[in-house]
């Protein structure tokens, strides 16, 4: 701690370690919950206790002035629900119990931007954290940890909002690390969202959404991209716990005008807006790859009309995701979607949508990417790009497969491969052995197979043989080793052998 300030990294490190309580007991993908849960607990207590000094400090001994300006606060904190008054009763016999009750309380006191986010989290659950001694040892430790002097989040002591958001996206890069392919169900790496958020270019006033939100950093990062703040995020998660991770990581960035739904986007869109679905300026998603049984057997039914390019096979969801973020593109959007790359070429039913996609001009560039770039998913895979009001009915393909940084069992994007692609994009031309600027014509002829290879050549041609110099360098190598055979020869004469 210097000069009095949190560091970033102390907070991380400490909130790290916290995770020490669980680790070989709880699942990752469960812990995950419990830990950020505890951060956002403690970040609202340290909050509404440095507002309060602060009111304290300039209104004196008036508690109806104090109390009208704390209620004016973007939350409420009740009586005994904040992270001290957890902290006194950390050796009770029913903790988890206590800590319970507390978080309901913040939700029953905050119900506009709360609701429902802690009731897919409980710290009383023996199925997750063990029979009663057991449960209330790994509270207490975990009580205690973030009662470290380093895990002090009031904002006078950390200096700046983003500490706390930053700290959020941490653990959830963490978790999602050690949660293997888990992971990948709730995060997308930095790096990747960084690009998609560039490859969009969000605007001022834009409405920006994620239909497969997980914990909202993809979103996040769309909206670092929009100067003034001026923006407005939706997103649909079908998961519970991780809708409640998402709703929490909007709040700890300061962002209170996201609408999140949770609920099935395929089979139950929420976003929805005179009985229609809802348009957005940015729509952009990191699906899950390949979903079965993602519910094609409703698709005819579908009062939305989504699928009325074709209905995507039952085991294969890719194009019930791209189909669903198109339709929910306005006359000017755009789409940026992850998808694995078989959705490039595989025929039936999505060779069908495919096609349609590109006759009518919307689907813009396709960027091929490294291999093992999220977590438990090793395979390579693609960015679509769709936009509406395209000038050209040419299609720019990129292949930034072999561009990256290894890092311990993980690939990375680095800025410069960011750099490259975006400025690829901008300039729409053809590079050699990295982009191809293909005419209609040509995609008609590979019968809309969108595969890069069959665009961009990478073989590179190897260098002639000088077969003279070679066969030189055969006769040295092999008079070379006649001398040593007649040299160890010799030794084992003397050795007798």
């Amino acid at each position: 701690m210097a000069n009095g300030k949190t560091n970033q990294d102390e907070i991380n490190a400490v909130a790290w370690k916290a995770c020490d309580t669980f680790r070989g007991v709880v699942d990752p993908s469960e812990y995950k919950n419990y830990i950020l849960v505890f951060l956002f607990l403690k970040y609202l207590s340290d909050l509404w206790k440095d507002k309060k000094e602060q009111y304290q400090k300039e209104y004196g001994n008036d508690p109806v002035r104090i109390k009208r300006k704390m209620d004016r606060e973007r939350f409420v904190l009740p009586e005994n629900c904040d992270f001290d008054s957890v902290y006194g009763k950390r050796d009770v016999s029913n903790i988890g119990e206590v800590i319970n009750l507390a978080l309901e309380g913040i939700e029953e006191a905050n119900k506009a931007k709360l609701e429902g986010v802690f009731r897919n989290i409980d710290f009383n659950s023996e199925s997750n954290l063990g029979q009663t001694k057991d449960r209330n040892k790994r509270l207490k430790h975990l009580i205690e940890d973030f009662a470290d002097e380093r895990m002090d989040l009031r904002p006078s002591k950390i200096g700046s909002s983003d500490v706390i958001g930053n700290t959020y996206q941490y653990l959830i890069g963490k978790f999602a690390s050690d949660a293997g392919k888990k992971g990948g169900e709730f995060y997308t790496p930095d790096e990747v969202s960084v690009l998609l958020a560039k490859l969009l270019g969000p605007k001022p006033g834009d409405r920006i959404c994620d239909p497969a939100c997980g914990s909202g950093s993809l979103l996040i990062q769309v909206s670092k991209e929009v100067k003034d703040r001026n923006f407005s995020l939706f997103g649909q998660e079908s998961n519970g716990s991780t809708w409640a991770l998402c709703m929490m990581n909007m709040f700890l960035h300061d962002i209170d005008n996201a609408r999140i739904e949770w609920g099935d986007t395929l089979n139950n869109p929420k976003l929805i807006e005179n009985d229609a679905l809802m348009k957005f300026d940015i729509v952009t998603a990191n699906p899950p790859f390949s979903l079965d049984k993602w519910g094609a057997e409703n698709a005819g039914a579908d009062k939305f009309r989504r699928f009325h390019r074709g209905v995507p096979p039952k085991s294969k969801g890719d194009y019930a995701f791209v189909t669903h973020m198109v339709e929910t593109m306005n006359e000017s959007g755009r789409v940026a979607v992850i998808v694995p790359h078989g959705v490039l070429f595989r025929v039936g039913s999505e060779g069908v949508i495919r096609q349609k996609f590109v006759e009518e001009n919307i689907l813009d560039v396709v960027i091929g990417l490294p291999p093992n770039l999220f977590y438990g998913v090793s395979i390579p895979v693609a960015v679509l790009v769709f936009k509406k009001g395209r000038k050209t009915k040419d299609l720019l393909f990129i292949d930034a497969s072999r561009e990256f940084e290894k890092d311990k069992t993980q690939n990375k994007l680095r800025s410069e491969d960011i750099e490259k692609i975006l400025k690829t994009y901008k300039d729409y031309k053809t590079n050699d052995k990295y982009s191809y600027r293909a005419t209609l014509d040509e995609v008609k002829e590979n019968e809309f197979n969108l595969n890069i290879p069959r665009y961009v050549d990478i073989f590179e041609e190897e260098d002639d043989v000088d077969i003279a110099k070679t066969q030189k360098e055969i006769g040295a190598l092999e008079n070379e080793l006649s001398a040593v055979q007649k040299e160890m020869a010799g030794y084992l004469k003397e050795l007798g052998l």
